[in-house]
């Protein structure tokens, strides 16, 4: 009996651990951020950092850009990731907005943007890698204040990346968000790719 007990005991460990490495146990559907949600206000101090070299860095005096620099008077599509060069990232998650770029632009869409809990030189030398900043703007939020802001956040220390943020994908227009998609685990690639997006605009 001991012996049957304490097996069931480990297996449940077991699966709690390898549930958690699955970047981001417990999982979740939800945020603060909603349709309706205006983005700018909801993050009114808040800038993000376009994605460069280290050198444009230092010569642009190390300039962010204001959300509503980014929002205002546009339609947007912006998905946000754990964080550059991991799997579903750099495997699906960003390509499926590149290889959709011309139908979002059929849509009217202004710009679609992908930002990540990363300093905007490695989301530079990522985004270069991955041939998609012909398509896609890249910036990072090197401190993650814009996703805590918008509560997708998300401690992924269980597989070595710390604090970062959720998987997940907005159509905006003028600042207020019209569609929201938030997966629930940051592994998961269901409803935050660009097919999904694009039916909802």
């Amino acid at each position: 009996m001991a012996s049957t007990i304490l097996k069931r005991a480990t297996s449940s460990v077991l699966k709690s651990r390898v549930e958690s490495l699955l970047i981001g146990a417990p999982r979740r559907s939800y945020a603060s951020v909603a349709v309706g949600t205006d983005v700018v206000s909801a993050a009114p101090d808040v800038s993000l950092q376009k994605a460069r070299s280290w050198d444009e860095g230092v010569s642009s005096n190390f300039s962010t850009t204001p959300l509503k620099d980014i929002f205002k008077g546009k339609k947007v599509v912006i998905f946000g990731l754990p964080g550059a060069y991991t799997g579903v990232c750099s495997q699906q998650h960003v390509p499926s907005y590149k290889n959709n770029i011309d139908k979002f632009k059929a849509k009217g869409i202004d710009s679609v943007i992908c930002v990540a809990v990363n300093d905007p030189y490695v989301i530079n030398a990522w985004a270069e890698k991955l041939q998609a900043k012909d398509a896609i703007e890249f910036y990072g939020d090197f401190d993650g204040s814009f996703h805590k802001r918008l509560d997708l956040g998300k401690d992924l220390s269980a597989a070595l990346l710390g604090p970062r943020s959720e998987r997940w994908s907005a159509y905006v227009v003028d600042g207020k968000v019209k569609a929201f998609n938030v997966e629930g685990a940051p592994s998961d690639f269901k409803v935050s790719g660009a097919e999904h997006i694009l039916e909802q605009i």
